[in-house]
């Protein structure tokens, strides 16, 4: 495919961990990365270049969220999303299947595909899976992703099936029909907790030749255990020297217990969503700054952080923005709170190249539980 490679650095000796570089039309990435998710071309409240500040390599946006507004057509004439966004880097462009999960009671679903009644004005969106490529053509983001069902995590055996068995029909019709060979496009793995389902589903889609597979229909109610025995009956059925993607996790504990399990690429809008309401992840653990003890406080948010909420503020002047109500706050958490799974990352793909990756996710687990 034009523009991409994947490259497979080293395994973690005791563990599936790995560290990779994955090379696309916009640049590379080093994984295992995590991508804050700009669902409506944004990453709330944050400039493209405070992202490249803290360590972003690549973007999420989604689907159905540009098809409503602006339309696929004005991007795509205005010279597509990394131009519309001033995004220089790799995107990725979920498909709307998620939607298909979160908005399940404004849709209807076929074989052909799903409309949607739209949150914003009730009017009706058509996704097929050949609308979803041309949508995500249309965008130009570098990863794509085929159209999907995810079933909520206690669907009855029949529902998971017949959801398992259309995602892997609608895959191949997206494979079938994506025209652009400077997009990767990912088949996505579905089956809930039932390790039945979920090699079922593996299997369909390895037939179908992807450049790359996520792992989706988890972080959806499940609890953390089943989602890592989830994975670890699921990884071993992707193949070793193509990017491999948890769609929409999550918690930093989520995201080493994944690499750890072999995992390499992360989205969730957990550290923007919790900056914007004065939660902080820091070096020892969550910090919640609307808390009366920070009120005096001159210290920064994490000692260990060099991003700028860090090296310029304290935990006083960033609560008191919070209490007043000034926009800065939100900014300022978001900011840092990337930083902060930037910088996670990093140190965990360091620790996977020299062999510590199991030793680096028990240290980091018990200092947060520690400090919490």
């Amino acid at each position: 495919m034009g523009g991409f490679s994947f490259h497979f650095d080293h395994r973690d000796a005791g563990s599936a961990a790995r560290a990779g570089r994955w090379m696309t039309p916009h640049g590379l990435v080093e994984t295992p990365a995590f991508m804050p998710v700009g669902t409506q071309a944004s990453v709330k409240g944050l400039t493209p270049e405070q992202l490249k500040r803290v360590g972003v390599q690549k973007v999420l946006a989604n689907t159905y969220h540009l098809a409503l507004r602006p339309g696929p057509e004005l991007i795509e004439e205005l010279g597509g999303l990394h131009h519309f966004m001033s995004w220089d880097g790799p995107i990725l462009t979920d498909s709307g299947g998620f939607q298909v999960f979160s908005l399940a009671g404004m849709r209807k679903l076929t074989e052909e595909g799903v409309v949607f009644k739209s949150h914003l004005d009730g009017s009706l969106l058509e996704l097929t899976p050949e609308r979803a490529m041309r949508i995500q053509e249309q965008l130009g983001a570098d990863c794509i992703m085929c159209l999907d069902e995810c079933p909520p995590a206690d669907s009855p055996p029949e529902k998971l099936l017949a959801a398992v068995d259309l995602t892997t029909r609608w895959a191949q019709r997206c494979r079938d029909s994506h025209q652009r060979s400077d997009q990767a496009l990912f088949g996505i793995v579905q089956g809930a907790t039932d390790p039945a389902m979920r090699e079922r589903s593996a299997r369909g889609l390895l037939e179908l030749e992807f450049p790359g597979y996520a792992v989706g229909g988890l972080s959806v109610g499940e609890a953390p255990e089943d989602m890592y025995r989830t994975l670890d009956f699921t990884v071993p059925f992707l193949p070793v020297d193509r990017p491999r993607y948890l769609m929409g996790v999550g918690r930093p504990e989520d995201l080493l217990e994944a690499v750890i399990r072999g995992i390499d690429l992360f989205d969730c809008v957990m550290p923007t969503r919790n900056g914007r309401n004065a939660l902080a992840f820091t070096s020892e653990g969550k910090l919640r700054l609307r808390n009366e003890k920070h009120r005096r406080a001159d210290a920064p948010l994490d000692p260990e952080c060099d991003c700028p909420a860090c090296t310029g503020f304290s935990r006083a002047y960033l609560r008191h923005l919070f209490m007043v109500g000034e926009m800065l706050g939100p900014v300022l958490v978001s900011l840092h709170n990337i930083a902060f799974y930037q910088r996670l990352m990093r140190q965990m793909r360091l620790a996977v190249l020299e062999n510590r990756a199991a030793e680096f996710r028990s240290a980091q687990l018990a200092r947060w539980n520690s400090g919490s």
